[in-house]
């Protein structure tokens, strides 16, 4: 074959590929376009027959507002404060205790609430249902806080509840007594008007989730399991309102977390003789940990963006955006790679790409010119649905590579399991359907808690638990402590009152 020949094959053939690039990028911007138009997350979301045909009217009053609101700030004041798993303020609990039962007269007299105190300081409510065939729900809340003082930058005591330009600044407004007061709340106002359910349900309210819940939220699951309790679904605090925080949503939006993150604490040590600063060793025990530890800040875990429920959460929210991003949104099956890189470069937005590593705890040395024996640091890791604990413990060994630094777990477990969201789901849409009850013009999607709650111990009762309170956050609202009593007293009304339909 001649030269030319040759080259007269080279160039069809490169005009064959690329004219079937160019056709393969034709049909995937056509498909892609197709499906930003068309996408509609709500399909087949319509009214069911388990969903509520009628409403409670809430009116209140001056005076009933002005008494909600005192009974809250009252709550703030008291400093339910978790110290440790085995250390808390345990007279400002029984404080609690008391409050709870001024405050909240008709719950706890009540012939069809029945009340039992678990652990000395946490609460267990349960309502009967008039069909009790009705798989009952859970409430959860709880009533410690964080140690707090003013030294943190308070720009009001921690535990003042003092209002400052209509925000009620306090330890716990938010995490986690706007929904123990709001639940009970409206549960009162229910009962005086004459409420009885259809669906039972029950109301949990823990004193130690702040360190794990292992005395309050632990013992009320065996009591549920005694009586051979299987919950339709459960829904405690999480996620929030998020109003023109996501860059480029119009509009608010209503995350409600579907799962939790993983946890994990890593201890790594390194022991080595003890030494004189005047005759140091080439390398110290300092040192060694040093360098390890940053290796694993410089090696983050890999990026995980699309392999988890995170997906559903864009793709919901995709109708809010303007072009290009709602083209992006809309098929992320084509452009979850480019995304998870931009959420990557910012840490609010990366906790959700990948499982995260955060050294937060470094102990070394106890004099200037000794050269310790022993330097320890602890590494804390949120754990992304995609991966297991054990899978994130082999990277830190990998990572770390050093036979001199030992690595031990502390604590941790593994992912929650994603809870259901599709139209079949009773707890999402009935929790779903009350937010846009109470605020029409949200847009409402599942979301992903990067923190953790004791909601995670109920998990062998149901398949299903949801992580949402009706705190409205705007550009700014996450450095400061406030409560939207309102909103939190509308939607634990419109969800007692909802469950009451089978």
């Amino acid at each position: 074959m001649t030269e030319s020949g040759q080259k007269f094959k080279i160039f069809k053939f490169l005009k064959i590929m690329i004219s079937s690039f160019l056709i393969i990028i034709l049909l995937l911007f056509t498909v892609a376009s197709i499906r930003t138009f068309s996408l509609d997350v709500n399909a087949g979301l319509q009214l069911a027959n388990w969903e509520k045909t009628k409403n409670i009217s809430l009116v209140i009053d001056h005076h009933q507002r002005e008494e909600l609101i005192a009974n809250f700030k009252e709550a703030i004041r008291i400093p339910t404060v978790s110290f440790s798993g085995t250390e808390s303020n345990n007279t400002a609990l029984l404080e609690f205790n008391r409050l709870l039962r001024k405050a909240f007269p008709t719950v706890f007299s009540s012939k069809l609430v029945h009340h039992q105190l678990v652990a000395n300081y946490s609460h267990l409510f349960w309502l009967q249902g008039s069909q009790p065939d009705l798989a009952p729900y859970l409430l959860l809340a709880h009533i410690d806080v964080v140690p707090a003082s003013e030294s943190d930058g308070w720009e009001a005591p921690p535990f003042s509840a003092k209002e400052i330009d209509g925000f009620i600044y306090g330890r716990g407004t938010i995490d986690d007594k706007g929904s123990v007061m709001g639940i009970l709340q409206a549960l009162e106002y229910l009962l005086i008007k004459g409420y009885a359910p259809r669906r039972g349900f029950y109301i949990g309210l823990g004193h130690d989730e702040e360190v794990g819940g292992y005395k309050g939220a632990l013992n009320i699951v065996p009591m549920l399991k005694q009586h051979g309790v299987q919950l339709s679904f459960v829904l405690d605090e999480g996620l929030a309102v998020l109003d023109d925080v996501i860059s480029g949503l119009e509009g608010p939006a209503a995350l409600i977390g579907i799962t939790e993150k993983g946890s994990a604490t890593v201890k790594l040590s390194v022991s080595m003789a003890p030494g004189h600063s005047s005759m140091p060793p080439r390398e110290t025990s300092i040192g060694i940990l040093a360098a390890a530890v940053k290796r694993l800040e410089e090696n983050p875990m890999p990026r995980l963006f699309g392999h988890g429920p995170e997906r559903g959460t864009f793709e919901h929210l995709a109708h809010k955006f303007r072009l290009p991003m709602k083209f992006i949104m809309s098929n992320l099956w084509l452009f979850s790679p480019l995304l998870g890189r931009v959420l990557e470069r910012k840490p609010d937005t990366n906790a959700f790409v990948r499982t995260t590593t955060a050294v937060t705890m470094f102990n070394a040395g106890v004099k200037v010119n000794i050269i310790p024996s022993l330097a320890e640091a602890y590494v804390n890791l949120r754990i992304h649905s995609a991966q297991s604990l054990q899978e994130v413990l082999d990277l830190v060994r990998s990572t770390v590579g050093d036979q001199r630094v030992k690595i031990e777990l502390v604590d941790g477990f593994d992912p929650l399991p994603v809870s259901s969201a599709d139209e079949q789901s009773f707890g999402f849409q009935i929790i779903k359907k009350t937010v846009l009850d109470m605020f029409p013009t949200i847009t409402v999607a599942p979301g992903i808690c990067i923190g953790n709650t004791d909601s995670r111990h109920f998990k062998d009762l149901t398949s299903d638990i949801y992580r949402f309170a009706p705190v409205w956050f705007k550009p700014g609202d996450a450095k400061r402590c406030q409560f939207w009593s309102q909103q939190t007293l509308h939607l634990s009304l419109g969800l007692t009152e909802g469950q009451t339909c089978g």
